[in-house]
């Protein structure tokens, strides 16, 4: 177990060397990694044909509230394409911006809101992505904790599969699956 959660950080960080333009040898931040993982969640992730418009659309990456990321996330996604799909990025100041979407980082800044925002994308294929405590508990997805220097998993198999969702053995693996109300 220890060596697959090994492995797919060496991919993530991989990733995100090749993805990244280069620096002087500074190590990755913390949220350089979490777009790494996030781009990663697309290719780990199997949405219902439904939640396209078509067979050409973009697989959309989202960020709801501030944005934590910068331009590193449209960096590590530029060019790239799942499953034949191009990949974007949209950023949305509030829920009722949030229109075609299939990966959306919920912002700390939105915590108040997370049960309105659980609520209204409860009939929609969204893998919604936090890194506040309570996430998971709460209706999210997936939640990035930090244990040590290290960016770990907390997913929520309920709330996916409530979305129509099929998430990879290979990243169910190394992540901890909490119950509904446990976080």
């Amino acid at each position: 177990m220890a060596l697959l959660r090994s492995r797919v950080v060496l991919v993530a960080l991989l990733a995100l060397a090749a993805a990244l333009p280069a620096r002087a040898q500074a190590p990755p931040t913390e949220y350089e990694v979490k777009a790494v993982f996030l781009f990663n969640f697309s290719q780990f992730v199997d949405w219902p044909a439904a939640a396209f418009a078509d067979g050409h659309s973009p697989l959309v990456i989202g960020v709801l509230g501030s944005d934590p990321f910068g331009a590193t996330l449209d960096e590590i996604v530029r060019g790239e394409t799942v499953n034949g799909r191009p990949l974007a990025v949209r950023r949305y100041q509030s829920l009722d911006q949030v229109d075609t979407c299939h990966i959306l980082f919920v912002d700390r800044s939105q915590e108040p809101q997370l049960e309105a925002i659980v609520a209204a994308l409860k009939s929609r294929s969204v893998l919604t992505v936090g890194d506040f405590d309570g996430f998971s508990h709460r209706g999210g997805m997936i939640r990035f904790i930090t244990v040590g220097n290290k960016i770990r998993l907390r997913i929520n198999l309920f709330a996916a599969q409530e979305a129509k969702l099929t998430i990879s053995s290979k990243l169910l693996r190394p992540a901890q699956i909490v119950e509904p109300g446990q976080d």
